[in-house]
C-alpha cells in the first residue's frame, strides 16, 4: 500500500502512513497512539478486542518510536487532531527507541550531543524549512539579474586573510588550507572577464571564538560584480538582494514565523548608510558614550548592537550600512580611499549581528602588491593569487554574507548552534 504523509490524508483514504510515536494512552478496550510525521500528527485508534496482536505488539512501543500502519482515515469530530481518525488493519514496528536521552530542558551541549533527536521537534524542522527557502530565494535573486554560479575550490595553497585563523592540511605530501572565503577566486572570476558571480558555499576559520555567532564551518553567500567605481555599487546591489530576499521569506513564511518565533518580519525600504567615523558621533551625541581614537577602527559586538538600534529608531530599519573603515583593520585587497587612511569597505549590520563584510577590491597589481606588504604578508607567498592581476583586470567588488547568522538573526535564535545542521567549534567536531 502506497504511504500518504499525514498532512495529506483524506477522510474515508486507505493508505500507509509511518512516522514517530509521540504519545500513548490505553484505555479498558481503546489505544489511541498520536502518530507524527514531518508534515502533522494523527489519532490511530486500535480495538483493543478486535485487534488484540495490535495491542500487544503496542505495549512494546515507546516515546519516538518509529511505526507504520495500513488502513482508513475516517471522520471522527471529536478527535482534536483535524478531525480524523485512523483505523488499522495492518501494523509494522520499524524501531522500538529506548529512553531519550535529552528533552526539552536539557542544556545547548547536550543537545549538541544527540543532535539528532534534538533536530526531531517541529520547531527545528521548521528552521531548516525556512533556511532552504531563504537560500532558494538568495540563488533566484542572482539568477534572475543575470549571474553566473560558480563553485570554487575549498583546499588551497593561498590563505585569504592572510595566514591567520587557518585549517591546515595534508595535501599529497604538500601543504594546503581549508579556504576562509572564496575571495581569491571570485576575483579570479572577474579577471577571466565574468562580471557577475556568485556562490553559496562553505567558509572554514580555526578562530578559538566561543561566542553566539562564531563557528569552524560556516554556509556563506559571497558575490563579486565588475565594472564599479566605488563600494557604493556593491552596496547597491546587496540593498536590492537582501529587501527582495526578506520580502519572499515575509510573503511566504511570515504568519509562521510570527505564530511560532514571535518575530515579526519587517522588510525595510531602504538600508541606511553610515560612515564609521559618523558612528562613533552618534554614540557620543545620543548615548553619551565616547569611544577613544585608538578604538575607532572597527565596532565590537555592543557597539553593533547599539547601531542597530540606532537604525531602526530613526531610520525605521533592522539593517543598517557602516562603511569606509581604516586600511590597516580591513583585509589587504581592499581600495583605498585617494588622501585618507581608509579604504572602501563596509559591514552590513541586521538586527544587532554583523552579516558581512564587503568592499570595492584593488585591481592594480603593483598597488595590491605594496598593500600585501604593508599588511606584513610575503608578497612572494602570494605570486599566485597577484597573477590574476597582470594581465588585465577590472575593477570589482563584492561580499560574503553569513547564512548561519542570518537564520540566527532572523528567527531570534539564542544561538547560530540552532540554524546549522551539525556545528562545528573548538571544542565540537562531533556527532
Amino acid at each position: 500500500m502506497k504511504r500518504v504523509y499525514i498532512k495529506e490524508i483524506q477522510p474515508d483514504e486507505e493508505c500507509r502512513i509511518s512516522g514517530w510515536v509521540e504519545k500513548i494512552r490505553s484505555q479498558k478496550t481503546m489505544i489511541f497512539i498520536i502518530l507524527k510525521d514531518s508534515t502533522g500528527r494523527i489519532q490511530v485508534t486500535i480495538e483493543k478486542e478486535k485487534f488484540k496482536e495490535f495491542s500487544q505488539m503496542a505495549e512494546k512501543l515507546s516515546r519516538d518510536s518509529v511505526v507504520s500502519f495500513d488502513g482508513k482515515a475516517v471522520k471522527q469530530e471529536i478527535v482534536t487532531l483535524g478531525g480524523i481518525e485512523f483505523l488499522p488493519t495492518y501494523m509494522e514496528i520499524v524501531s522500538v527507541a529506548d529512553e531519550l536521552p535529552i528533552d526539552s530542558e536539557s542544556g545547548t551541549e547536550l543537545k549538541m550531543d544527540y543532535r539528532f533527536i534534538d533536530l526531531r521537534q517541529d520547531k527545528s524542522r521548521l528552521i531548516f524549512q525556512i533556511r532552504t527557502y531563504a537560500e532558494y530565494v538568495m540563488r533566484q535573486y542572482f539568477i534572475e539579474h543575470g549571474f553566473i554560479e560558480i563553485h570554487t575550490p575549498k583546499i588551497t595553497t593561498q590563505c585569504s586573510e592572510g595566514g591567520a585563523d587557518v585549517f591546515a592540511v595534508d595535501y599529497y605530501g604538500q601543504k594546503a588550507y581549508l579556504t576562509q572565503s572564496p575571495q581569491f577566486y571570485k576575483q579570479m572570476a572577474m579577471a577571466s572577464g565574468f562580471d557577475k558571480v556568485f556562490e553559496i558555499g562553505d567558509y572554514y576559520r580555526a578562530e578559538k571564538s566561543y561566542t553566539a555567532r562564531h563557528t569552524a564551518e560556516a554556509v556563506c553567500l559571497d558575490f563579486e560584480i565588475a565594472h564599479i567605481q566605488s563600494h557604493h555599487e556593491v552596496m547597491d546591489v546587496e540593498e536590492e538582494w537582501f529587501i527582495f530576499v526578506l520580502g519572499k521569506i515575509k510573503e511566504k513564511y511570515g504568519a509562521l514565523i510570527k505564530e511560532v518565533f514571535d518575530i515579526e518580519i519587517k522588510v525595510p525600504t531602504k538600508i541606511p548608510r553610515i560612515k564609521l567615523c559618523e558612528v562613533f558621533e552618534i554614540f557620543k551625541k545620543v548615548y553619551g558614550i565616547e569611544v577613544p581614537e585608538e578604538k575607532q577602527l572597527d565596532l565590537d559586538p555592543e557597539q553593533e548592537k547599539l547601531i542597530c538600534d540606532y537604525a531602526e529608531k530613526y531610520y525605521g530599519s533592522e539593517a543598517v550600512f557602516i562603511y569606509d573603515y581604516p586600511a590597516e583593520s580591513r583585509a589587504f585587497y581592499s581600495k583605498k580611499i585617494d588622501s585618507t587612511f581608509d579604504c572602501m569597505s563596509f559591514d552590513m549590520l541586521y538586527r544587532g549581528w554583523e552579516m558581512n563584510s564587503g568592499a570595492m577590491r584593488e585591481q592594480r597589481y603593483d598597488v595590491l602588491k605594496e598593500q600585501i606588504e604593508e599588511h606584513g604578508v610575503d608578497s612572494e607567498k602570494m605570486k599566485d593569487y597577484l597573477q590574476f592581476f597582470k594581465y588585465g583586470c577590472p575593477t570589482h567588488g563584492g561580499i560574503g554574507f553569513g547564512i548561519d547568522r542570518f537564520i540566527a538573526r532572523l528567527l531570534d535564535l539564542p544561538s547560530l548552534k540552532e540554524s546549522i545542521f551539525l556545528f562545528r567549534g573548538p571544542s565540537r567536531i562531533k556527532p
